[in-house]
């Protein structure tokens, strides 16, 4: 659809810019359909491809396209951000900031958003609280609820949204009988809602993985004695304490142990089983 939508002249600007958000998430053959529009653009459009690196693009994107680097900006300037465009508390916007690691998009969230915080919280008292086995595997059935939680909050407000402009676009007000001739437009609209709501439970495991990354590297920082500040201050005592309680090695296995989960994941295995495998590597790793 965008390459569609972008082979059209500009209707308001001077340029028509195509945004993809998650460049380097895009399959081979999705990779292939856009490399065709950019070896023969339009005269008036603009492609911004957003990936975390050059090297998450296949080669024939890469040699089509002009890289630009963006800096990652530092807490305080993200904390600066969240205070004064979103009015939040310094307090606030620096643990969101801290925790976020600088990610502008997750520290307004979780900064604007208390059940989005509690449920990051749940996790790493979670994982702390691992000693067992059946306690590894209740955590990985525990974690999977506060992921798709997580992608419910994000999806379902932006999901009724849609259909309700979609069918006020289409002169039926919401609510009311949707014509048949009418049902197939409203329902590639509802595909599209399911491909995202897999795509906003994925990356809601994704962010569970990212913040027990967060809980281990300040463990080993502990354990090394690094003198840096965590970045889970609220549970510094429970990071000291899973510290004292196994080897630097340990933890970096585990930490090890959360890349490989992410990569499984990302290979379609199933989340829970993903999930269990790694968690299982980490029971003796956090007694708090």
């Amino acid at each position: 659809a965008m390459v569609s939508t972008s082979q059209f002249s500009p209707s308001v600007g001077r340029y028509r810019v195509m945004v993809i958000e998650d460049a380097d998430r895009m399959a081979e053959r999705t990779s292939n359909v856009l490399l065709k529009a950019l070896e023969e653009p339009p005269p008036r459009t603009v492609w911004i491809l957003c990936a975390p690196s050059e090297a998450d693009l296949i080669p024939t994107i890469r040699s089509r396209v002009r890289t630009v680097r963006l800096r990652i900006p530092d807490i305080a300037e993200v904390a600066a951000l969240l205070e004064r465009r979103d009015g939040v508390d310094a307090v606030t916007a620096t643990r969101a900031a801290r925790e976020a690691q600088s990610h502008i998009g997750m520290a307004h969230r979780l900064a604007t958003n208390a059940d989005a915080r509690g449920r990051r919280e749940r996790t790493l008292d979670i994982a702390l609280g691992i000693r067992s086995v059946s306690d590894a595997v209740m955590a990985a059935a525990s974690m999977l609820v506060l992921a798709k939680a997580d992608a419910v909050a994000i999806t379902e407000q932006r999901d009724s949204e849609e259909r309700d402009s979609a069918m006020r676009s289409l002169g039926i007000e919401p609510g009311g009988t949707i014509p048949p001739a009418l049902r197939s437009q409203l329902r590639n609209l509802d595909e599209d809602q399911k491909r995202r709501a897999t795509r906003s439970l994925r990356d809601g495991i994704d962010r569970i993985m990212v913040d027990l990354q967060t809980l281990y590297r300040d463990i080993l920082l502990v354990q090394l004695e690094v003198p840096s500040e965590p970045i889970n201050l609220r549970i510094l005592e429970g990071i000291r304490s899973a510290g004292a309680s196994c080897s630097a090695v340990e933890t970096l296995a585990t930490m090890d142990a959360i890349a490989t989960a992410r990569e499984r994941i990302e290979s379609n295995v199933p989340p829970a089983l993903a999930l269990e495998a790694m968690l299982i590597t980490a029971i003796r790793r956090v007694r708090a």
